[in-house]
């Protein structure tokens, strides 16, 4: 029998495959509720959970629910990517701890200038670019910071993960997305957009530039599929934004990945109504983490309308792990996501698997999945 490296692979490639791998992502409600002690400490867990899964490894989980991991920093927590700031610069950047719980403030001490961001359960709270002068002083981190890959790292993950799943991370964002999940927001990128034109894109064609060097480690590297870890979403991204900055760099950035014999998808996971005239169109082999209803504001049928032959990773909303929604119910949601996406799918969780969530719906999907015929 195939495993689930192969039948991936073969996925991509529109080969013939035995059977739909199962990838549910599980990182968030592992690390959540603490399934890394080795005692139930009732006081962590936000649902019901069977004693097997106590304690176990992620990978252990994957292998109970005959199912296959994603990514590997997810899983194993192995950092195949790496960026270093040259230690001649004069650049130092701190950590410290908030008023609030949970709360982290980071702070770039630069010859230039200080920048200063805050985050709160890894959401950002206060972006670091507040002003045109701050994109100077972000430009300048940029100029001396490098990108590589750690081959050794991706040499230990192979013979950690083995035949259960195809070693993948994911790429730093757009300089359009970028500007908006990790630099200034939305509102402040939109409103410079508007006001500073010029600038804005200047700043955008700097990260573009310095997206070089990711991408010529990654398609030097042994990795076989990227994920281009967007976030799309049509309130932050609508088609005349989308039409502008995106789809010119993804069609550059896919044809170099493309070109070196790898394979790519994008993660989409927001509102995208607006955007599914341009699903066929995207230059990538697959779209992930795509959400139908009831959860997103599309429906299964008007994304299968859309994409084309292109893979659809993911298609169960997350939200119907939580217990509103009877097991039957699910079981019939993801019947008909088999039904109407093979073989042109990678099952799972659009996008993850929630902290509250009942891994019982995984294990009834799992054996769905297993006898399922194609």
């Amino acid at each position: 029998m195939e495993n689930p490296k192969i039948r991936i692979l073969n996925t991509f490639k529109g080969k013939k495959i035995e059977n739909i791998v199962f990838s549910p992502r599980i990182y968030y409600w592992y690390n959540e509720n603490k399934m890394f002690y080795k005692e139930k400490q009732k006081q962590y867990y936000k649902a019901s959970i069977p004693q097997k899964y106590m304690g176990k490894s992620q990978h252990e989980i994957y292998q109970i629910l005959n199912a296959s991991p994603r990514y590997i920093f997810e899983t194993y927590y192995i950092q195949l990517f790496e960026t270093k700031i040259n230690p001649d610069a004069g650049i130092k950047i701190t950590h410290k701890r908030g008023k609030e719980r949970e709360e982290v403030i980071k702070t770039y001490s630069t010859p230039l200038g200080n920048l200063q961001s805050i985050t709160k359960n890894f959401h950002i709270q206060e972006y670091p670019v507040k002003s045109l002068e701050d994109l100077e002083i972000m430009k300048f981190i940029l100029d001396n910071s490098r990108f590589s890959f750690n081959n050794d790292k991706y040499q230990k993950a192979e013979e950690i993960m083995g035949n259960i799943g195809v070693i993948s991370e994911y790429v730093p964002r757009s300089p359009y997305m970028t500007l908006i999940v990790d630099y200034m927001g939305f509102f402040k990128t939109i409103l410079y957009l508007k006001k500073y034109q010029s600038e804005i894109e200047d700043f955008m064609q700097h990260i573009d530039i310095w997206n070089d060097q990711v991408f010529n480690a990654v398609n030097s590297s042994p990795l076989k599929i990227v994920n281009f870890g967007e976030n799309i979403d049509a309130n932050l991204s609508p088609p005349h934004y989308f039409e502008k900055y995106l789809m010119p760099y993804y069609q550059k950035r896919v044809k170099e990945i493309h070109r070196n014999g790898k394979l790519c998808h994008i993660h989409m996971d927001g509102s995208l109504k607006d955007l599914l005239p341009y699903f066929n169109n995207l230059p990538f082999d697959g779209l992930e983490a795509l959400t139908a209803y009831p959860q997103g504001d599309v429906s299964l049928e008007e994304i299968k309308e859309n994409i084309g032959s292109k893979i659809i990773l993911d298609g169960i909303p997350s939200i119907l792990f939580l217990d509103e929604y009877s097991n039957d119910f699910v079981l019939e949601y993801t019947k008909k996501v088999l039904d109407l996406f093979s073989p042109n799918l990678i099952l799972g969780v659009s996008d993850e698997f929630p902290p509250n969530g009942n891994i019982k719906k995984l294990e009834l999907i799992a054996k769905l999945v297993e006898k399922y015929s194609i």
